[in-house]
């Protein structure tokens, strides 16, 4: 049977990013989709996962792997152990890895004070999250089974590159002057750093076992400094002056809140994520920041 570097479970959004970037490397991999149609311009698998079955057969049409990524999101109790059982048994002798992406929105309840003002709250991949999201509970299931099975959870923030752009959101996130008040913080991360990261993990999994890992830019971004510089003309304004009233409504919040200049300081901005930990690990820094025009 033929055997992968990395096996993609779900050629959704993030592989627009991570098949370049494996090809570019050479190295080999395979990708699956629920229908086995072509994504980004490469042949896929058919193969879909379902979280109650136990039937092992939907496996078998799978290569061997190294590490196999789950870039699909597993909500089930007992789901993620049932997926790396059925691929072991389907896969006499493997070895595989498995790489799941999860996302940092399960640190919305769960910030950790460290120091500062009362409501400057840093979370870092170590901080309390909430244990009873059900992605977390599936999460914590599969790093669970290391390290007799080598697992490791990537928390991705905000996502954004290819078609995902930014300047497209203001208008739908901040449709008023009432709803912009109460915008703080917003943390992203690129998909080309999300593949850089996956690629690194597979390289030096052992640093990775076990291990549940933070992953943004390295910036906070304040959502009035963006909306207050972008406007609400999406990406086809990104070449002229701000439109809508968004840079208006933002020097009038400047001036009741008392803000001097933007963007505002990390205690008036709420959540804050430090992912500095896995950045430094892996020996990378992020490639793609500041939100500045530069798909992959």
């Amino acid at each position: 049977m033929l055997v992968v570097d990395i096996l993609i479970l779900g050629s959704g959004w993030t592989s627009q990013f991570l098949i370049p970037l494996l090809e570019k490397e050479k190295v080999l991999f395979a990708a699956t989709s629920r229908d086995g149609g072509e994504r980004y311009g490469k042949p896929t698998i058919k193969f879909e996962f379902d979280p109650l079955s136990d039937d092992e057969q939907p496996f078998t049409v799978l290569p061997d792997a190294r590490t196999v990524v789950i870039t699909f999101p597993i909500y089930k109790s007992g789901a993620s152990k049932r997926l790396v059982t059925l691929f072991g048994a389907s896969h006499a002798g493997t070895q595989a890895a498995y790489i799941q992406l999860g996302s940092s929105g399960i640190w919305n309840k769960g910030p950790t004070v460290q120091g500062g003002t009362r409501d400057q709250t840093w979370s870092d991949r170590n901080s309390p999250f909430d244990t009873t999201n059900d992605r977390a509970k599936a999460e914590i299931e599969l790093l669970s089974l290391s390290p007799g099975v080598p697992t490791t959870v990537l928390n991705l923030c905000g996502l954004w590159g290819g078609q995902r752009n930014m300047r497209n959101w203001v208008g739908r996130v901040a449709p008023t002057k009432e709803v912009l008040a109460e915008k703080t913080s917003i943390h992203m991360i690129h998909g080309y750093d999300v593949a850089r990261a996956i690629l690194a993990v597979h390289q030096d999994f052992l640093k990775a076992v076990g291990q549940r890992w933070l992953l943004t830019d390295g910036r906070i971004y304040d959502w009035w400094d963006l909306a207050s510089a972008w406007g609400s003309g999406g990406e086809a304004a990104s070449d002229t002056d701000p439109q809508g009233p968004h840079a208006q409504w933002v020097r009038e919040l400047m001036e009741e809140r008392g803000v001097r200049a933007l963007p505002r300081p990390p205690e008036r901005l709420g959540r804050l994520l430090d992912s500095r930990e896995f950045w430094s690990t892996f020996g990378l820094s992020p490639a793609k920041a500041r939100l500045e025009r530069g798909d992959a």
